[in-house]
C-alpha cells in the first residue's frame, strides 16, 4: 500500500470522556421491561450503545466550548446571535434568518405561517415530527419517493430524490400545494442523498407552478459530501460550496442545528420573502422567544457557529463517511442486510429479511431492536410498521409499512470503532438463531407520534 492509500484516522483526538453502563443480562431484561418494551422509556444510564439519534448526541469541540464561554446572555441584540447569523448567511445566503432551539420548533413555526387546513405540503419523505406539524395545522402531508428507493439491495445513489413526474402531476393537478418540502439527506428513507439536479428540477417545477420550495437541512453537510462524492461535476466543488448551491436552489429552510450544527440544541429557519419572515418573526416571539435569540442561549449560538464551519470541513465528513462505511461492512459481515448503500448518518437494518418468521403484525423490527439492547444493551429505533403502519382502534395493523427497518443512528465524534464491532458482534450473534426472537403487541399508544410513548408487551 502506497502513502497515498493509507486511511487518514478521525481529524480530531479524544480530550474528555463519559463512562458508559454495562448492565447484567437480568438487569437489561428489568429495564426494558419497566420501559414497557419502548427503548425511548429506557434511561440513558441504563444503554451500552445508545443509536436511538444523532441528534443532538455528538461531542462538541474544544473551540466550541472555548467559544462558548463568550457568550452573550442579553435578552436582546446579543453579540453571540450576530456571530452565529454572520455564519449561517455566509453558508445559506438567506437574507431574513430565525433562530430556534430546534428543528420541530421551525416546523411549527413555519408550517403555520404557511400552510392553510385542507392543503397538502409534498415532499421526498417527511419525517415523524415533520409528518406531525403539516397535520397540526390541518393540511395533509405527502410523499413522493422515487421509485428506487425501494429496493433496498441496489446501488442506485441517489435514492432520497423526489419523483419529479409524480410531483408535476400534482402542482398540476386540483390539490391545493401549499408547500414542497426537500429532506436533505431523506432520514425516513435509509438516509439516502439527494442529488442537485433532483434539487434543480425541483425547483423548476415550482417556479413554474408557483409553490414555495423549502429545505429541510438538518443534514446539509452529509448531503453535500454525497454529492461530491457520487454526482458527476461536483468533484471539484467543496462541501460547503454544495451545500450553499443546495440552499441557493430553494425559497427557504428549516435545520434542525442538533444534527449538522454539531450542537445538543438549536436550529433555524431561513427565508427570502419579507412578509413570510415578519409573518414567522411574530410567532417566534410570542411562542419561542425573541427574535435574536429564538429559545437558545449565547453559549448555544457560539457553539453553533464554530459547529457551522466545522461541519464542512472536508477532512471530517471523509472521517465520518468512512465510520459509517466500515460499520456498514462489518453488520454485512455480520449476516445481516442494511439499506444499499450505506448513508452518513445512520445505518438500517433490514428487519424483515431476518426475521421471516414474523409478520408486520408482530413488529419484527421493534422485536429486532428489543433483542439488540437485551443482548447487548445496543439503544436503537424502529421505522416499520410499528412507526409507519395503519393500526385500528385496537392497534391491529391494517396497513403494513412497506419495510421492516431498525435505525442506527450515529452520533458524530462520539463512539469508536470497537464500539462498533461490539454492535456488529451482538447483531452477528442474532443472526446465527434469529427464531429465537419473538414478536410484541401493542397495549397502549398515543394517537400522534405513538413510536414515541407506546407500550407494548411480548407475545
Amino acid at each position: 500500500m502506497s502513502a497515498d492509500q493509507i486511511p487518514l484516522p478521525p481529524p480530531y483526538r479524544i480530550k474528555v470522556v463519559e463512562p458508559i453502563a454495562f448492565l447484567s443480562p437480568s438487569q437489561r431484561r428489568d429495564a426494558i421491561e419497566a420501559a414497557g418494551y419502548n427503548p425511548f422509556n429506557l434511561r440513558s444510564d441504563q444503554i451500552t450503545v445508545d443509536l436511538l439519534s444523532d441528534s443532538g448526541t455528538g461531542a462538541t469541540s474544544s473551540a466550541q466550548e472555548a467559544a462558548a464561554a463568550q457568550g452573550d446572555e442579553s435578552y436582546a441584540g446579543a453579540r453571540s446571535w450576530f456571530r452565529f447569523r454572520e455564519e449561517a448567511a455566509d453558508l445559506t445566503g438567506y437574507p431574513y434568518l430565525l433562530p430556534v432551539h430546534q428543528g420541530r420548533a421551525g416546523e411549527r413555526v413555519l408550517f403555520s405561517s404557511m400552510l392553510k387546513p385542507g392543503q397538502i405540503c409534498v415532499s421526498n419523505t417527511h419525517f415523524d415530527t415533520t409528518h406531525a406539524n403539516v397535520e397540526i395545522v390541518g393540511a395533509k402531508p405527502v410523499d413522493l419517493p422515487v421509485a428506487e428507493a425501494f429496493d433496498l439491495d441496489s446501488a442506485e445513489p441517489f435514492k432520497g430524490n423526489i419523483d419529479l413526474v409524480a410531483l408535476e402531476e400534482t402542482l398540476a393537478g386540483p390539490a391545493d400545494v401549499g408547500l414542497v418540502l426537500m429532506t436533505i439527506t431523506n432520514n425516513g428513507l435509509g438516509a439516502q442523498p439527494v442529488s442537485m439536479a433532483n434539487l434543480e428540477a425541483v425547483r423548476a417545477l415550482c417556479q413554474r407552478y408557483r409553490v414555495p420550495f423549502f429545505l429541510d437541512a438538518a443534514r446539509f453537510a452529509e448531503n453535500a459530501w454525497l454529492v461530491q462524492q457520487r454526482e458527476p461535476g461536483y468533484q471539484g466543488w467543496s462541501p460547503r460550496q454544495i451545500a450553499t448551491r443546495a440552499f441557493q436552489l430553494a425559497d427557504g429552510c428549516l435545520i434542525s442545528l442538533k444534527k449538522d450544527g454539531l450542537t445538543g440544541i438549536g436550529g433555524l429557519i431561513g427565508l427570502r420573502d419579507d412578509a413570510l419572515f415578519a409573518q414567522c418573526e411574530a410567532n417566534l416571539i410570542a411562542t419561542e422567544g425573541f427574535s435574536t435569540y429564538g429559545g437558545l442561549s449565547g453559549r448555544d449560538l457560539e457553539r453553533l457557529a464554530v459547529g457551522l464551519r466545522e461541519v464542512v470541513d472536508p477532512l471530517y465528513l471523509a472521517s465520518r463517511a468512512a465510520q459509517t462505511a466500515r460499520f456498514a461492512r462489518m453488520i454485512n459481515d455480520a449476516g445481516v442486510s442494511i439499506v444499499e448503500p450505506a448513508g452518513i448518518h445512520a445505518l438500517y437494518l433490514n428487519a424483515g429479511r431476518l426475521l421471516p418468521h414474523l409478520s408486520p403484525s408482530e413488529f419484527p423490527g421493534h422485536s429486532l431492536g428489543c433483542q439488540m439492547y437485551l443482548d447487548g444493551g445496543i439503544r436503537s429505533a424502529e421505522l416499520g410498521s410499528l412507526y409507519l403502519g395503519e393500526l385500528d382502534e385496537s392497534y391491529r395493523v391494517v396497513k403494513p409499512a412497506p419495510f421492516e427497518l431498525v435505525r442506527l443512528a450515529i452520533p458524530r465524534r462520539v463512539y469508536t470503532s470497537e464500539h462498533f464491532e461490539y454492535v456488529a458482534a451482538v447483531l452477528g450473534a442474532i443472526a446465527k438463531d434469529p427464531e429465537r426472537i419473538r414478536g410484541y403487541r401493542i397495549t397502549s399508544a398515543p394517537a400522534l407520534l405513538r413510536h414515541f410513548k407506546v407500550r407494548l408487551a411480548p407475545l
